[in-house]
């Protein structure tokens, strides 16, 4: 069983920037695709990046369209950990956010398709 650990959330003004990360333990996540998501109040809770595995060819990273350009996903093994880093922080960024793990290394924006979960991380944003 993998046991996943948020942490960097917190408050900011917009245009700063958050890196929130998520260290995994049990076992490695090294083969699994590996996901952020966030749950705002009064809505769904939304995909916001996914990455695969480290290949010889690299990663495959998908976004939301509204963080393409201001937040990035990335991993590393050696620390079996994962990476968000946001910048340009904009108000409506403000949710829980979550990473999250399939047993498989394959893209899926789709929260259900989900095997692990953290217990979240608040990111605040200021106007």
């Amino acid at each position: 069983q993998v046991q996943l650990v948020e942490s960097g959330g917190g408050l900011v003004q917009a245009g700063g920037s958050l890196r929130l990360s998520c260290a995994a333990s049990g076992r490695t996540i090294s083969s699994s695709a590996m996901g952020w998501f966030r749950h705002a109040p009064g809505k769904e809770r939304e995909f916001v990046a996914t990455i695969t595995s480290i290949t010889l060819s690299g990663t495959t990273t998908h976004y939301t369209d509204s963080v393409k350009g201001r937040f990035t996903i990335s991993r590393d093994n050696a620390k079996n950990t994962m990476y968000l880093q946001m910048n340009s922080l904009k108000p409506e960024d403000t949710a829980v956010y979550y990473c999250a793990g399939r047993r498989i290394d394959s893209h899926s924006p789709y929260y259900t398709d989900y095997d692990y979960w953290g217990q979240g991380t608040q990111v605040t944003v200021s106007a």
